[in-house]
């Protein structure tokens, strides 16, 4: 299974509103709505969803929802995918303003531009970019399949948008392609050093070290396991390792340590995304109440973007096991 149900223990001492998470239960049973959360969102918003998982998960997801509703709550661009991938339903931002800045580093003129200097490369396009963008796509990747779908092409040039660090830690798994790389980040993994990654090793030596592809290369070497969210989650799950460095954002590294109360987890405290973290309860309950703001794309871009999304979830999962590149 490529998602996991929600499992959440709230921790102590942040016990959100239940008169809240009360009528968020009610509403979404009486309306029938799904509730998706990204493994980034607060505990309290991953306790009111159906279903808690990486980006790749929550698109699969979408596309074969059952309920007429979906309330989502992530960052623009993934609200974006899962109507894409269900157009036939209401598709609701859990929060409009809940915007990623990583989506906002490409646009389409940049990636046309792109194509016009390399009019032999295949257009492989990360998940975390616009609607737009990705009509300009041949392909869209998450980070849990990136290196398979690059590798599957025929074309031996590639343009991969727009994180730099997936796409860098991409072209060395895939040496064989010419991969042409944009200058996009996520702020969140961005921030993570090496000498972060060093100053844990040093205070934890017998741990693992699980590193997100987004992470910058030099912490990206320091890996034993390069792994989506998802799959970090189920790694520690299945390991009979003890202990983890864990370089991702802060909530992952929490909710794993929930998961496995008999293992230690360590990771960067200041790995914490605010964009993420904009969805609370009171936009949750408010978005059930009034069934907005909901996801507005043009028919033409629906159908344009579909077809690449639809090339990635065919694509599937590869990041079980996903050695990493430690020397």
């Amino acid at each position: 299974m490529y998602y996991r149900r929600k499992n959440v223990d709230l921790p102590e001492g942040e016990l959100p509103d239940l008169r809240e998470v009360e009528e968020i239960l009610e509403l979404k049973k009486s309306k029938d709505a799904l509730i998706l959360a990204h493994n980034y969102q607060s505990p309290e918003i991953q306790f009111v969803a159906d279903y808690v998982g990486d980006t790749l998960s929550l698109s699969m997801l979408a596309r074969d929802a059952e309920q007429p509703i979906i309330v989502f709550c992530g960052p623009d661009f993934m609200v974006e995918t899962a109507k894409i991938l269900a157009s036939d339903k209401t598709v609701l931002y859990a929060n409009n303003r809940a915007k990623c800045p990583m989506a906002a580093m490409i646009t389409p003129d940049d990636l046309r531009k792109l194509k016009k200097d390399h009019p032999n490369a295949s257009v492989v396009g990360y998940i975390n970019t616009s609607a737009e963008c990705k009509c300009e796509m041949d392909i869209c990747c998450a980070s849990a399949n990136a290196v398979k779908i690059v590798s599957s092409l025929e074309a031996e040039e590639v343009i991969f948008v727009p994180d730099q660090n997936l796409g860098d830690y991409v072209r060395k798994m895939v040496p064989e392609k010419t991969i042409f790389l944009w200058s996009g980040f996520c702020s969140v993994h961005h921030m993570i050093h090496r000498e972060d990654v060093l100053e844990l090793s040093h205070a934890y030596p017998a741990s693992r070290i699980i590193v997100h592809p987004e992470c910058r290369p030099e912490v990206v070497e320091l890996a034993d396991m390069v792994l989506s969210t998802d799959g970090m989650i189920m790694y520690a799950e299945d390991s009979e390792d003890r202990e983890f460095i864990v370089a991702t954002e802060l909530e992952v590294v929490n909710r794993m340590a929930e998961d496995n109360p008999n293992k230690e987890f360590h990771g960067v405290e200041k790995a914490y995304c605010r964009t993420q973290k904009k969805v609370k309860l009171e936009n949750v309950l408010e978005t059930l109440q009034t069934l907005t703001p909901e996801v507005s794309l043009p028919r033409d871009v629906i159908e344009r973007a579909r077809l690449p999304i639809e090339k990635m979830l065919a694509a599937g999962r590869a990041d079980l096991p996903v050695e990493g590149v430690k020397s």
